[in-house]
């Protein structure tokens, strides 16, 4: 018999012991099974605390301490505490980066490595966006896990990812790893609104955070048609990003048995209408273009496959419209690709009236612009937007910062947009693709866009490449219920997730 190797032997155990490759991995790729409905589930099962390498265990911890918000900042001291507890149980050194709000810190752990290389940073935010509690059908800081699911706000973004890094490096530390490099691994707060989120702490504590490399939450690991077995493994370099805007509708404000076909609620009304109409032109930049053909390859539905040959090899704009559409209609993931391919409107907020018997005289409509890099212009697209309400009278207005300028924020906007992909000619890229690759067979792995704005852009605009990163597999369900109601994960997609991250690390071992 050949010896196995030291790396062998660590995985045969974990593989024994439940938490490793033949357990998780086969589980992951298995045939289809249907999601447990809220109604049809089984009592929840709950865990006990544990010492942080058994990723599942590890998220119920997190997930069951709110640290939610709505933009303001969260409390996030009493989820420091737990982690750093964990990480001071195996000699590891922690630290608290307080900001000005009161219970509201950055958390640090740095894994001592050989300094052959610079350091590598694990970010996870540890805040989450609120819930409206009554369209939950858990608890959602319950971390309950009903049949093959675990329930919770930011079960998917991020404290299932923050899990995985953490509980991989935590077992690597356990199992006496030496690495090449520090490994820090970063709670950041703020990362969901607030004013001491990755940018305050980059600008006032770089010392800290300083790396080579970092990975932080983004690409995706999509799910066939089938929900479960794994399509395609995507490591996003680059981010959109957006920016707030207001429809304000003005009227009369007169009693309420004086109807009125112009009121301002009515006038927005109708504003709405033509912006859920409006489709931005698909645009193809290269990192895109690539990021589709490979999924067309990837796709086991025909189909799909097809109309997304048709887009890449596409003409002129109007055929990539049309096929663009096409790839939006077929796919199951259509939130993310429809994303990916052009501008787009969300409608995130709505005001009007403050009494039932006035008709208001002032009705405003929150909208979030998303952009993609080297797509549209972002004051193209204001003006385009203008001139397309110029009709409903109503105005479109920016939300700035205080002092800020309009214009001002385009440009902060177009600079975000022109920040570089992260290049992927780095070790950290080349272990992740290894790592997918044998933790996930037969997967195709490609670099992408991520469709939203992360924490990435402080350390991006210092010259550090940002990969993002979900590990688990996901279905298009599970992505839409991201910031949305019974966020849930699949237990076996974050043990499986687990072991990728670890694989990766594995590789920095001496």
């Amino acid at each position: 018999m050949t010896p196995l190797s030291r790396r062998g032997l660590l995985r045969a155990g974990m593989a024994g012991a439940g938490g490793g490759l033949l357990g998780p991995v086969a589980t992951a790729s298995a045939g289809t099974r249907a999601p447990v409905s809220g109604a049809a589930a089984a009592a929840p099962r709950t865990a006990t605390t544990g010492d942080g390498t058994d990723p599942v265990v590890l998220a119920q911890e997190m997930l069951r301490h709110d640290t939610s918000h709505t933009g303001a900042g969260g409390t996030t001291l009493p989820f420091a505490q737990m982690l750093a507890a964990k990480w001071q149980a195996v000699g590891v050194p922690t630290e608290f980066i307080p900001t000005p709000k009161a219970d509201n810190v950055h958390f640090i752990a740095r894994v001592g490595g050989s300094g052959a290389h610079p350091p590598l940073l694990l970010m996870s935010h540890s805040d989450v966006v609120t819930v409206e509690r009554e369209h939950w059908s858990r608890d959602p800081y319950g971390g309950e896990i009903v049949g093959d699911w675990l329930y919770g706000r930011g079960s998917v973004d991020m404290k299932g990812t923050g899990s995985a890094f953490m509980a991989a490096l935590l077992r690597h530390v356990r199992e006496g790893a030496r690495f090449d490099r520090d490994v820090i691994y970063l709670a950041d707060c703020d990362e969901e609104g607030g004013p001491y989120g990755a940018r305050w702490l980059v600008d006032n504590h770089y010392d800290k955070v300083a790396a080579g490399v970092a990975i932080s939450e983004g690409g995706w690991l999509l799910a066939q048609r089938d929900g479960v077995s794994p399509m395609l493994a995507s490591l996003s370099v680059r981010d959109r990003t957006s920016l707030l805007a207001q429809v304000v509708a003005s009227g009369t404000a007169t009693h309420s048995s004086h109807p009125d076909e112009e009121s301002a609620i009515s006038r927005l009304g109708h504003a709405l209408g033509v912006l859920s109409r409006y489709r931005a032109p698909v645009r193809l930049p290269r990192l895109v273009r690539d990021y589709f053909g490979v999924l067309a390859d990837a796709t086991h539905d025909p189909q799909f496959a097809t109309a997304i040959r048709r887009l890449v090899g596409a003409s002129g704009q109007r055929e990539r419209d049309r096929f663009g559409a096409e790839v939006v209609r077929l796919s199951s993931h259509p939130w993310i690709h429809n994303s990916l391919l052009r501008t787009t409107l969300s409608f995130v907020g709505q005001s009007a009236g403050y009494y039932s018997s006035i008709i208001p005289s002032t009705a405003v409509a929150d909208v979030r612009i998303g952009f993609v890099p080297d797509g549209d212009d972002p004051g193209t697209v204001v003006a385009d937007l203008r001139r397309l309400l110029g009709r409903q009278e109503v105005q479109l207005r920016l939300v700035t910062a205080a002092g800020q300028t309009e214009e001002e924020l385009l440009d902060r906007v177009r600079r975000d947009l022109g920040r570089p992909e992260s290049r992927t000619d780095t070790d950290v890229f080349r272990m992740w693709e290894a790592a997918a690759r044998e933790v996930y067979p037969g997967v195709r792995t490609v670099p992408s866009q991520f469709e939203a704005s992360t924490s990435a852009g402080p350390w991006r605009d210092r010259g550090i490449p940002v990969y993002g990163l979900y590990p688990y597999v996901v279905d298009g369900d599970t992505v839409t219920r991201m910031h949305g109601n019974d966020e849930r994960l699949r237990v076996d997609a974050l043990r499986t997730g687990t072991e990728l991250v670890y694989r990766m690390l594995d590789t920095l071992r001496i």
